[in-house]
């Protein structure tokens, strides 16, 4: 098991490689888009999501697109496919759950505060920092999972196509047509 572990490191890099291409592309976007410092960017993305959600995240699209890499280059591609199809399955799992724990986390700061006017600002301010994150997950996770799976299933249904297609042997005569 572990002697195949070096022959897979070429593509882990590459997997890791593509993800921070990606994602640096997505924050040039954003800053453009924003007129806001990337730095800036950066430091909201770490404040509103935390950052185990921001390192969770970036192991299943790692994952996902080592599988999505060796599914286009290896002759075992139902195989990649299926575990790329887990692990893409695994961000939109990650988004909701990190949602659900933002709902319960904002909730519960409501528990643990008793309401008068001078505190309603501050708890206020607890509630929707914590509603924040539970959105912010799912607006993220849900579109790069669904990417994910579509950029799979695509390259999945190509290489399928084309191994099982006899193109060039195909006589297309006038008479066919």
């Amino acid at each position: 098991m572990f002697a195949a572990i070096p022959r897979h490191v070429p593509s882990v890099i590459r997997a890791i490689g593509l993800t921070l291409g990606a994602l640096v592309v997505g924050l040039a976007m954003t800053t453009m888009s924003l007129g806001t410092p990337g730095r800036d960017v950066i430091d909201s993305a770490f404040n509103v999501f935390g950052p185990t959600f921001i390192v969770l995240l970036f192991a299943l699209v790692v994952t996902t697109v080592f599988c999505w890499i060796k599914m286009a280059t290896t002759n075992n591609e139902q195989a990649w496919f299926e575990g790329g199809m887990h692990a893409a399955q695994g961000v939109a799992t990650l988004a909701l759950t990190f949602t659900l724990l933002g709902i319960s986390l904002g909730i519960g700061s409501l528990a643990d505060n008793q309401l008068t006017p001078d505190t309603i600002q501050s708890v206020i301010s607890q509630l929707t920092n914590r509603f924040s994150m539970a959105f912010m997950t799912t607006v993220i996770g849900l579109p790069v999972s669904a990417v994910l799976r579509t950029g799979l299933a695509v390259t999945y249904a190509r290489r399928s196509n084309y191994r099982t297609c006899d193109w060039p042997n195909q006589n297309h005569t006038q008479e066919a047509l």
